[in-house]
């Protein structure tokens, strides 16, 4: 196996590569060899410069994933920038792909920076959990200052080249070869006898205290508990108001606490789950997947136009089908509005606007639809109509063409099996809004061809989207488990609870809004309908949630008729308690001969939350999921669980399923038969398991 980092010498620079695949991770074979390559250059009297770069195809992907949790080895990150950054010659990074985490700390500690058009920097530890433990906190803020520095760090996102350079990070941009242009910027620096712009020696500017309280402030309301984001500001704080040297201290004692923490894990968990959730595992890597150039969207309202608009912004063209042209031309016009709020609020260019909606087209004609490569049926929730649609695209759409559905819920084999072309078809279950959520629930059917899932999962990732497989039942798995404990919540207020009660154990626990705001948020009448299908198959003596019905049957219908299990003041989205949903819930309970008791949090939490459990590991033993991962992927990402949770199968793990699988016991015989423990809960408590080692 070949050393992970050499040196070249051209004239009086000398070049060190860093070359590990897949993305150069900063193991310890790497950062050894980096400083090993120092030691050397050092002694070195012709080398006058030293360029560091990645080989193959980026800088630095970041730290080496296979060391997380493993005792640390010398020499450490923070030492081996220490090294660069007091080398006595200039050292110049030269950066191209990515360059994450403490691939951006390694260059933070050179002396100068120049990067090609492909480079793209990020300090995404706030993501995991954690902040930037190799001197991101403390040389970024003297390179950039606070304001910007803060910015950087606590959204974790990356940054190209070219804002890059505009920002401060990068000194220069490398038009053409990086190595030869790297060389040419280390000879003038060489040339002009350019000092060592050594970072610990800046001031940090733009550092004044509100601009600290101004981000608390910020972060308190957009992080909703976790740890990180303060942590980060702290660190960015430090680094204003202290020396370097106790800044580096501190920033370290902040990045263990932060990594020893229960959030941390939970968020380092779900980093990793969303990337196995990608692979599929009776599908090979390697199997070649069909070309997607156009696409095609049939339904211009909400979610057909948020389908559309995940196209435009991969610079995919697709055409929208709507059934009359008032319906097209409001679906447009809708479309149009979103964009140009994003315009409006800064996260668009016009210009981009301008280029997405040239790649968005109308028609009321099928025929049009015929040449794209996908198409995605997002037409109203009713297995008649989704099996109408899909037999006109199945005479229209061209072979190979993949026929997808977003249904929600319903039968994605039903609906298949209303074309000659079964292996074509595939649910994609995108979220509301659709060019905002980032979960997309792929849904193999009984006859799904596996290059039809491979290119539907590759789809997914190229429209900016995470993408999870699962299988073809009754909700799938997100709606599935939703459907379990919202039905224990609509019970508990049967018994005695109220919806201010209940939705505030969700929130306490880290939820944005409890369930029943949700569904006021959502629509009632939305999850009226989907029940009374349901109800068709109810098993004999199986409990039905009589008052979710009955408010929905009063004619509240949520924040679209301001009123629903809250009542809504006009133009208000906060929730208002209502006597009057006090009355329906009484006359409820009465009529079903509940005498109402006293409900505690205790039995709101495990009653709801330990049936989403019980629930995903029944859909794991069914093999409707994968693995625990991502059930986990799914629920932080399309129904708002805490990250610093970790979904609900990693918060299974951290309470112990021998625990909840008494806590389910125990009601299941005093109060909901529904709550019997799944036979793998069960074996997992037997035999001491965790749903993470399944």
């Amino acid at each position: 196996m070949s050393d992970p980092v050499s040196t070249e010498t051209r004239g009086a620079v000398a070049v060190i590569i860093v070359d590990s695949p897949p993305v150069n991770a900063l193991g310890h074979a790497v950062r050894s060899g980096i400083a090993g390559a120092l030691s050397e250059l050092n002694d070195n009297g012709t080398v006058k410069a030293v360029v560091i770069r990645g080989g193959g195809r980026c800088f630095s992907g970041g730290a080496d994933i296979r060391e997380f949790g493993q005792p640390p080895k010398d020499p450490m990150l923070r030492d081996v920038c220490a090294l660069i950054e007091d080398f006595p010659k200039p050292v110049i990074a030269a950066l191209h792909g990515t360059a994450f985490g403490g691939g951006l700390e390694v260059p933070l500690s050179c002396h100068y920076r120049v990067a090609d058009r492909s480079a793209r920097l990020a300090l995404p530890e706030v993501k995991l959990g954690i902040v930037p433990g190799s001197g991101g906190t403390q040389r970024l803020p003297r390179i950039i200052g606070a304001r910007r520095a803060l910015d950087v760090i606590l959204s974790g996102d990356p940054h190209g080249a070219a804002e890059a350079r505009e920002l401060g990070i990068l000194d220069h941009l490398v038009e053409g070869d990086l190595t030869a242009g790297a060389i040419a910027f280390a000879e003038t620096l060489l040339a002009e006898a350019a000092p060592l712009k050594k970072v610990r020696d800046l001031p940090v500017t733009d550092a004044a205290p509100e601009v600290f309280e101004a981000a608390r402030k910020i972060w308190d309301r957009r992080s909703r508990g976790l740890l990180a984001p303060n942590a980060c500001i702290d660190c960015v704080e430090i680094a204003a108001t202290e020396d370097f040297d106790t800044g580096m201290a501190r920033e370290r004692e902040i990045f263990v606490a932060c990594r020893d923490s229960d959030q941390s894990k939970a968020q380092r968990h779900l980093f990793f789950a969303e990337r196995e959730a990608a692979k599929v595992k009776d599908v090979p890597r390697e199997i070649e997947k069909r070309a997607v150039n156009a696409a095609a969207v049939v339904g211009c309202g909400t979610m057909g136009g948020g389908i559309a608009m995940c196209f435009a912004g991969a610079g995919i063209p697709v055409t929208v089908l709507e059934t009359t042209q008032d319906a097209l031309g409001a679906g447009m016009a809708k479309i149009e509005k979103n964009y140009a709020a994003s315009v409006a609020k800064g996260r668009l260019a016009q210009s981009d606007m301008e280029a997405r909606l040239d790649l968005i087209s109308g028609t009321i004609d099928y025929a049009d639809l015929g040449p794209a490569d996908i198409v995605i049926e997002a037409v109203f929730e009713d297995m008649d109509l989704k099996r109408t649609v899909f037999g006109e695209l199945d005479r229209v759409m061209k072979p190979g063409a993949i026929l997808a559905t977003n249904t929600s819920t319903l039968d994605v084999d039903a609906i298949a099996d209303a074309t000659s072309r079964p292996g074509d078809v595939i649910g994609t279950h995108f979220f509301s809004p659709a060019n905002v959520m980032k979960l997309m629930e792929n849904v193999r059917g009984r006859a799904s061809a596996p290059d039809v899932i491979a290119t539907v999962m590759a789809l997914g990732k190229r429209i900016g989207k995470i993408p999870v497989l699962v299988g073809n039942c009754d909700g799938f798995v997100g709606n599935r488990m939703y459907h379990r404990y919202t039905r224990q919540a609509y019970f508990l207020l049967e018994e005695g609870a109220l919806p201010g009660q209940v939705d505030k154990v969700f929130t306490d626990f880290g939820f944005a809004m409890g369930p029943l705001a949700v569904g006021d948020l959502a629509g009632l009448d939305v999850s009226y309908r989907i029940r009374q299908r349901q109800k068709r198959d109810l098993a004999e003596g199986e409990r039905w949630p009589l008052i979710a019905d009955r408010v929905c049957e009063a004619g509240r219908h949520g924040q679209k008729t301001r009123a629903g299990w809250y009542k809504y003041e006009d133009g208000s989205r906060k929730p208002i308690a209502d006597p009057e949903v006090e009355r329906i819930i009484a006359e409820t309970s009465a009529e079903l001969g509940f005498e109402r008791r006293g409900i505690s949090d205790q039995e709101i939490h495990e009653r709801c939350f330990y049936a989403l459990i019980n629930e995903g590991a029944k859909i794991l033993d069914e093999g409707m999921a994968q693995r625990a991962g991502d059930i986990d992927t799914i629920w932080t990402n399309g129904y708002g669980f805490p990250v610093a949770r970790g979904g609900p199968m990693f918060h299974a793990d951290h309470v112990g399923p021998a625990h909840v699988h008494e806590r389910l016991s125990h009601w299941a015989d005093v109060a909901s038969p529904a709550l019997e423990p799944a036979p793998l809960l069960e074996k997992l408590a037997r035999e001491g398991g965790k749903f993470g080692d399944l």
